[in-house]
């Protein structure tokens, strides 16, 4: 990293694109990291408003709008729609070659573009997250309470994500500051705000792979469907240019993108994936709800929920 990257500061990031970008632009506070949520509806913002300032177009037309692909892979759809939002950009990352079996080899060294990322995620050194994580025993699985919150839409900038590795006894937090985290293995997946990332190609140094299974109930599927493919994080193009996911919001196209839409807030679409974690065991992973409260409520009239960024997933291990 160089020492201009490891000099900025979070008071240069206030007015980037943070993944928060997309649900509280009104500029209130919703809660800081540690659980505190916002007490109305009201509170939270038009995922319209672009924190960078940047016009954007109304997120509820077609994302494929200037789009060079047709597919209907919903591992690379936009959150408003399941066609693709995302444009070919070729390897910019230098990923490991995937496969239909697993993720394939990893660098396990530092990521690409690193200084863009520091600016573009909002990223915090010297800063642990204080968002906490909660499990509860689900069935086979877990479902785990991820505050996200990172001190709310104005604050995001200045708080980091929240580092997370599965585990047999639950999703544990990864005490990592976000510059450290670049160079780490020991987290499988990360949370700030409405992004969720994965340790692996420009996302970070694992091995980390996803498989999105937008034809399956989380509820079925006991074990790794045959054929299914992975891939990882490929958020920039190759030269360092932030890849949206085509939505018209402005967010990042993480490989994680299809677990949400837009109805006029953030909405669920309950798509589970299949997530293969740097060790080789395989997690069936779907998002609950992103409000604290209200989250049915805006998957099916588009009204605002409250407490947001305060995560609920499910998940349990295949293997």
């Amino acid at each position: 990293m160089t020492m201009a990257a490891r000099l900025l500061t979070p008071l240069l990031c206030v007015s980037l694109l943070v993944p928060g970008g997309c649900d509280d632009a009104s500029g209130s506070d919703d809660g800081a990291s540690g659980g505190s949520t916002s007490d109305g509806a009201g509170t939270d913002a038009d995922p319209t408003e672009n924190p960078t300032g940047n016009s954007t177009e109304d997120p509820t037309t077609d994302p494929t709008a200037g789009s060079s692909t047709t597919s209907t892979d919903p591992s690379t759809s936009g959150p408003s729609s399941q066609t693709d939002g995302t444009e070919e950009t070729g390897d910019p990352t230098d990923e490991p070659d995937t496969d239909d079996t697993g993720v394939g080899g990893c660098r396990e060294e530092g990521v690409p573009c690193e200084d863009e990322m520091i600016l573009d995620l909002g990223l915090v050194e010297g800063t642990i997250s204080a968002g906490a994580v909660e499990n509860s025993a689900d069935g086979d699985g877990w479902t785990s309470a991820v505050d996200a919150t990172a001190g709310g839409i104005v604050e995001a900038p200045s708080n980091p994500w929240v580092y997370l590795r599965f585990t047999d006894d639950g999703l544990v937090k990864v005490e990592l500051d976000d510059l450290d985290a670049l160079t780490s293995v020991d987290w499988d997946i990360a949370a700030k705000r409405f992004g969720i990332r994965l340790n692996s190609g420009s996302g970070g140094p694992g091995c980390v792979g996803v498989a999105t299974l937008a034809d399956d109930d989380y509820d079925t599927i006991e074990a790794v469907p045959e054929d299914v493919e992975y891939r990882v994080e490929a958020f920039y193009d190759d030269a360092c240019g932030l890849v949206d996911d085509g939505s018209g919001a402005g967010g990042t196209n993480y490989a994680l993108t299809p677990w949400w839409f837009y109805p006029g807030c953030v909405g669920v679409s309950y798509v589970p994936f299949v997530i293969e974690t740097g060790e080789g065991r395989h997690v069936k992973f779907m998002v609950e709800s992103y409000y604290d409260s209200g989250q049915a409520e805006c998957n099916e009239s588009g009204a605002m929920g409250s407490g947001s960024a305060n995560y609920t997933w499910r998940w349990a291990y295949l293997d």
